[in-house]
């Protein structure tokens, strides 16, 4: 599964620019951070209540030293240091409940999740639209505990080798193996409980940002029983896939013209699905960046969740589940 890892196209990027400010950016999903949000820095904040979340039981990361904590950077708040996943459950009015659902997978290159821009507030939006949603916070590899030691790694790993290009020496579900096991769990988890939150187990889907978007293809493509019904990629890899499954879950990809990490693979795994003869819809924004997510910014990215629900309301998951 040749999906290149986000952060070979961010060392390219901060090479080009040599800048401290780029690698300020990077630090948001280890990517470029929306244009149009304030605040760039980075401050600690304590960790936010979250009385809704289920513990996964994939259990603690092995040999973890470092605990999870928290900090606030463009107005939107980011976890690091996850060491035990969770899944907070985002339910419709029952009136407008359609019996679909999404789990949502947040960016952050697996050593940050952002956690309100592209996990609740997606969320949320998808409740209005009828659909029950489930922020999936997956264990990350661990990074300093405190931001000045955080930055310094993210610089450190942006200055190494890149990954490997050849398809045969990257791998990765063995790669991600911890997130892998998180979102597995994750959907036995609300399978296991449709009944009782008003879903049809047939009918769970999968979107993910950035990193997460390369969870969310890992999850369609050697999950194994998780089987997302749809899934979405929003500024995720693009490059090609040798082997789509002939039952590969319909996919949505969103994607800016000027993203700093994805843009200049080609659209590889677009032209991947289609040869397997899946279904699959691409979205390329003139303008956007990487990790617009729900931020709202004066280009045309910030409809990409319309169109997402425009998607999925044509594949017949915004109707109403027949009883």
């Amino acid at each position: 599964m040749p999906l290149n890892s986000c952060f070979g196209h961010a060392r390219q990027a901060i090479r080009r620019s040599g800048g401290p400010l780029l690698l300020a950016l990077l630090l948001v999903g280890a990517g470029l951070a929306p244009a149009s949000a304030n605040d760039d820095r980075m401050t600690p904040i304590p960790i936010p209540e979250q009385p809704n979340a289920i513990k996964l039981p994939t259990g603690p990361l092995p040999d973890a030293k470092n605990p999870e904590a928290w900090h606030k950077q463009y107005g939107s708040m980011f976890a690091r240091n996850v060491t035990e996943a969770t899944l907070t459950p985002f339910l419709p009015d029952p009136a407008i409940a359609t019996g679909a659902a999404v789990i949502v997978a947040p960016g952050g290159g697996f050593r940050s999740l952002s956690m309100e821009n592209e996990g609740w507030d997606v969320a949320r939006a998808l409740n209005k639209k009828g659909v029950a949603a489930f922020v999936l916070k997956y264990r990350l590899n661990q990074t300093p505990a405190d931001l000045e030691g955080f930055a310094e790694s993210i610089r450190q790993m942006l200055s190494g080798p890149r990954p490997p290009r050849d398809p045969g020496a990257f791998d990765a579900a063995k790669m991600l193996a911890p997130q892998l096991a998180d979102a597995r769990a994750a959907f036995a988890l609300v399978r296991s409980r449709a009944k009782e939150w008003n879903i049809d187990p047939d009918r769970i889907g999968m979107i993910g940002f950035s990193a997460g978007a390369m969870l969310t293809l890992t999850t369609a493509l050697h999950g194994e029983d998780a089987k997302p019904a749809f899934i979405g990629n929003i500024y995720g890899p693009i490059s090609a896939v040798d082997k789509v499954p002939a039952d590969a879950p319909p996919m949505f990809v969103a994607l800016a013209a000027d993203d700093g990490l994805f843009s200049n693979q080609g659209f590889g795994i677009v032209e991947s699905w289609q040869k397997a003869g899946r279904p699959v819809e691409f979205h390329y924004y003139e303008q956007g960046g990487h990790g617009f997510g729900m931020y709202q910014k004066e280009t045309t990215s910030t409809g990409w969740f319309e169109a997402w629900a425009a998607w999925l309301k044509m594949h017949g998951y915004l109707d109403r589940k027949k009883s």
